[in-house]
């Protein structure tokens, strides 16, 4: 197996640098905006997993163009060097951000596509030509499309590491934005599970498959169970800065996953209260990897 990890002069590779597994991968050191990087990356291999991005949704009011050049001109370049290279499957990550507000819930893969943050427009132009290309140039591409995956090793601007890194440092004030948004939310083991199960199932080549549980929480609600985890309570402040703008809030992210479910046999493996609790311990063993009282955007 072979990882495309972004070069810096450190020599750092991220996660990998301490992961369990780390000998199982030839790491390449490079840039997905960069097609001679991504071209050594892809050479000889039988199948791509597409997940460089940037993903941070308040930094894309702050740089929009950095998402046009990570996430589609970045996909243009996999999706190329993949064709040229006789790839047998691309798997393509998208993001429930892309449906916006839910017109209806629970969101199947035929609700409408609404760009409500630079982010969101950025990935919907990403599937897009991901899509193109299976189209086009018969490149065997899938799209799987994870509802608001967590646990360890989140980063520190996601709403669980953000609250969860906040009552763990008993902090006597938590800052948080919007309470009321609510979102599907699925562990990181069983997200990846089922992007392995997505790559292997030929029938969905280009198709857009849903990934979540199809069950419902709030902000307000997730607060609440990191409190009860934690131990600890504290007065809650809406700090206007982790707000976003009012028409590019996304209200209910809810899943539909019967594509997945009925075509495959996966399901979700981890329920929220036992993620909760495995995501928090893994927060407070390595808390000293977070800034609780900084906001990251």
């Amino acid at each position: 197996m072979r990882a495309l990890v972004r070069y810096n002069g450190r020599g750092s590779q991220g996660w990998l640098d301490t992961s369990a597994v780390r000998d199982r991968f030839e790491v390449v050191a490079g840039d997905i905006r960069d097609f001679d990087s991504v071209s050594r990356a892809v050479a000889g291999c039988a199948e791509i997993f597409h997940l460089a991005a940037l993903i941070g949704i308040p930094y894309s009011y702050e740089s929009p163009l950095a998402y046009v050049r990570t996430n589609v001109e970045g996909t243009y370049n996999v999706l190329e060097a993949a064709r040229r290279s006789d790839v047998r499957r691309v798997l393509i990550t998208s993001t429930s951000e892309v449906y916006g507000t839910a017109i209806y819930t629970p969101i199947d893969e035929a609700h409408p596509l609404q760009p409500q943050s630079p982010y969101s427009a950025s990935k919907i132009g990403a599937d897009q030509l991901a899509l193109s290309y299976q189209m086009s140039f018969g490149l065997p591409v899938v799209v799987a499309r994870p509802f608001n995956t967590y646990g360890p090793r989140q980063s520190a601007r996601a709403i669980i590491p953000s609250l969860a890194t906040q009552l763990l440092s008993r902090r006597p004030r938590i800052d948080v934005g919007s309470l009321d948004p609510v979102r599907d939310l699925t562990f990181v083991e069983d997200t990846a599970s089922a992007m392995i199960t997505i790559a292997a199932t030929d029938a969905f080549l280009g198709r857009v498959v849903n990934v979540g549980t199809g069950e419902a929480i709030s902000i307000r609600e997730i607060y609440e169970r990191l409190v009860a985890i934690t131990g600890h309570q504290a007065e809650l402040h809406q700090d206007p800065a982790r707000i976003r703008p009012q028409s590019s809030e996304v209200m209910r992210l809810i899943s539909n996953n019967s594509v997945l479910r009925n075509t495959t046999s996966w399901a979700s493996s981890v329920n929220i209260d036992a993620g909760l609790v495995r995501t928090v311990d893994w927060l407070r063993d390595n808390l000293d990897r977070y800034r609780p009282e900084r906001y990251t955007v």
